[in-house]
């Protein structure tokens, strides 16, 4: 068996071999140097060897330098780690109680604590499996966590629940069928650590942002069937026409800050694998508020990343990527470019390419928010569309221009780059914040089960409780918070773009007003499916998908431009509620609440959205014959599963539409 590790500045590399349950290595086998790699060839071992690395070199902080043959070291390239890290002091390459800190050199060993490598057999049988290449107009992205999605499901075996092989279970397959999405979104699944601070407080790692192998998936998920748990898992979504696309984390890594412990980079190249604070290389530069910065302009973790995009894609056969904090790894070296080696490496990479590609397009670095800003073929997370959304239905004054921006596809945003209206991923919540129930319940964060003074998490969520925080039994408070949610997962799914629900939204899952749930592995976090708050919201939803899938306009591949069309006729119009076109004025009128999109036909029948964020009903004028001879009402926000009885106003008010205070309403034009 083969073995090889790239440590271009280390002095000596012996590869240890592990019995299980062994504390110690049974036999270290010397590599030889090979340019900037070591390899070694090590006859008779098989799939379930345990393994790891120690590195010598010159331990010199101020250098960027942190070798330390004390400490066992994880492979870069692990298929897989035997368990989990096991706090200690030992970790560190220096003594945490010198006076010198991390200057000192510690010499206990620590491969008690740390995870071992494991050697896996990768064969598969795949059968007729094929991608289901879903192009960027059909697609409807379902963000979900492994563990959060199953745990509490009856209709799982127990033995399942939780584990990669319940996504593939027939009844969390045909939920997410009859929802209508088209993609699952996966939160980590690289096998990553729990930070020792939570550890200590009792607490997990529940949302997996801490790397510590990217070529690994997290152990804790396997199910009783190990690794092919996880691919037969994507082959039945595959099979049910659903893509599988992996939120990863190649920002930075579970060895945080340079008073980290030493588990793989750090004692293996920390030179040339995390970024330097300008002017000190003994420091790392924290851009990510996780400690270090993985340099992705350097060769060799580019070179990392992209062998893992293609692992992913070739071994596991995942369809596409979301990358954390992407703008970390755009900086070539230090401003966001563009046009940076990695991304052009991910664009001309023939496997690569293929794969659906969605950047957080923000970190804390200078000049860190940069939506908009990468290129193709990338989507982003569009949080402006989300804060436009929440703004205008909590009523917000002056917040009309930025919910019709992103109605039309934030096209100010996308636009520039070439991009079609399907690079903004819109949404109403996602894992990070209120689930889009406590958007509508809670006005305030309620994060004191995280153990840090209720001070973590955003402070402003642009949120609101309807009259009273949290739980209610006011009847009236919660007929209004229930048309709420359903007005905020309307607006992402008719909005131009790829729309994104939250998994648990469809259900009304609430995580009790905490926004920052990323240490609560428990009923905080895990879908409840047996006490779903709103049972109706799942048909509504059903409706969302169902009406993009019917109409070209919700799809359109070309941003809007008030210009006329084939047909003579403008692609969209904006109204007032009396009918008339909005002027220029109206966009700054902060009173305004009410108002209508009109699409035009030459993406199918005319479709007309109106729009009343006040406290009052209002009677629409129907459009002219100019724009269809009839209407027929699809939707409304104001029926809990969005069901709509008719297209006219009662008969005392012939030739409007009725649209109730708080909601919206979809009309589709009909031929005589």
């Amino acid at each position: 068996m083969s073995f090889a590790l790239r440590a271009p500045d280390a002095e000596r590399v012996e590869l240890c071999l592990f019995a299980p349950g062994a504390a110690h290595e049974a036999r270290r086998v010397a590599l030889d140097r090979d340019g900037d790699a070591w390899r070694a060839f090590v006859p008779g071992l098989a799939p379930g060897q345990l393994y790891g690395y120690r590195v010598h070199g010159p331990y010199r902080p101020g250098d960027g330098h942190r070798f330390n043959p004390h400490k066992l070291l994880i492979d870069p390239y692990a298929r897989l780690l035997s368990g989990p890290v096991l706090w200690d002091d030992a970790l560190y390459g220096f003594d945490r109680d010198a006076a010198d800190g991390d200057l000192s050199f510690d010499t206990r060993d620590s491969a008690p604590f740390c995870p071992r490598s494991v050697v896996v057999d990768p064969a598969f049988d795949w059968g007729d499996d094929r991608p289901p290449a879903r192009p960027w107009p059909e697609t409807i992205l379902y963000e979900a966590h492994v563990r959060g999605l199953t745990m509490r499901h009856p209709a799982v075996p127990p033995a399942l629940r939780g584990t990669y092989e319940a996504l593939g279970h027939p009844v969390v397959v045909d939920h997410m069928v009859r929802l209508g999405v088209t993609a699952l979104e996966l939160l980590p699944i690289h096998a990553f650590a729990d930070d020792r601070f939570l550890v200590d407080r009792g607490l997990a790692n529940y949302w997996g942002y801490s790397t510590l192998a990217f070529f690994a998936p997290e152990r804790r998920y396997l199910g009783p069937a190990g690794i092919p748990g996880l691919k037969g898992a994507i082959r039945a979504l595959h099979r049910a026409g659903i893509e599988v696309i992996l939120d990863v984390v190649y920002n930075h890594t579970a060895e945080l800050e340079e008073t980290g412990p030493t588990l793989s980079f750090r004692g293996i190249d920390n030179a040339g694998t995390y970024r330097p604070r300008p002017g000190d290389r003994r420091r790392t530069d924290n851009i990510t508020g996780c400690g270090n910065a993985i340099d992705a302009s350097r060769p060799g973790p580019r070179a990392l990343i992209l062998d893992s995009l293609r692992f992913w894609l070739e071994e596991y056969r995942v369809d596409g990527f979301r990358f954390d904090l992407g703008p970390v790894l755009g900086r070539d070296p230090d401003a966001f470019d563009a046009g940076c080696a990695l991304f052009r490496a991910m664009r001309d990479d023939p496997v690569i390419a293929r794969a659906k590609l969605v950047a957080e397009p923000w970190d804390l670095g200078p000049d860190g928010y940069r939506l908009g800003d990468f290129p193709a073929p990338f989507a982003e997370w569009n949080d402006r569309a989300r804060d436009g959304y929440r703004r205008f239905w909590r009523g917000d004054a002056g917040s009309l221009t930025g919910f019709v921006r992103a109605l039309a596809g934030s096209r100010e945003v996308f636009e520039r780059s070439g991009r079609a209206p399907q690079a903004s991923v819109n949404y109403a919540a996602s894992h990070d914040g209120f689930p889009t129930a406590d958007v509508a319940a809670f006005a305030e964060r309620h994060n004191a089960a995280n153990g840090e003074g209720n001070r973590d998490g955003h402070g402003d969520n642009l949120s609101w409780n309807g009259g009273v925080e949290g739980p209610t039994d006011d009847p009236a408070i919660l007929a209004r918070r229930a048309r709420d949610r359903r007005n905020l997962l309307a607006s992402a799914f008719l909005s131009l773009g790829s729309p994104m629900l939250l998994a648990g939204d469809e259900f009304a899952r609430s995580q009790g007003g905490n926004n920052n749930a990323y240490c609560q592995d428990n009923a905080t976090s895990w879908l409840d499916w047996e006490a779903a708050a709103d049972p109706d919201l799942p048909a509504f939803v059903a409706r969302l998908a169902s009406i993009r899938r019917a109409h070209p306009a919700l799809r359109r591949i070309a941003f809007l431009t008030g210009e006329p069309g084939p047909d003579g006729r403008p692609d969209v119009a904006w109204l007032r509620p009396d009918g008339t076109p909005l002027q220029p004025a109206d966009w700054h009128d902060d009173g305004l609440r009410a108002f209508a999109m009109l699409t035009g036909g030459a993406d199918g029948p005319p479709l007309l959205l109106v729009v009343n964020g006040g406290t009052r009903d209002l009677a629409v004028p129907r459009p002219g014959p100019e724009a269809g001879s009839g209407w027929r009402a699809l939707l409304t926000t104001a029926t809990s599963t969005g069901a709509a009885d008719g297209s006219e106003h009662p008969r005392d008010r012939p030739g409007t539409f009725a649209v109730a205070a708080r909601s919206a309403v979809l009309f589709e034009a009909t031929q005589p």
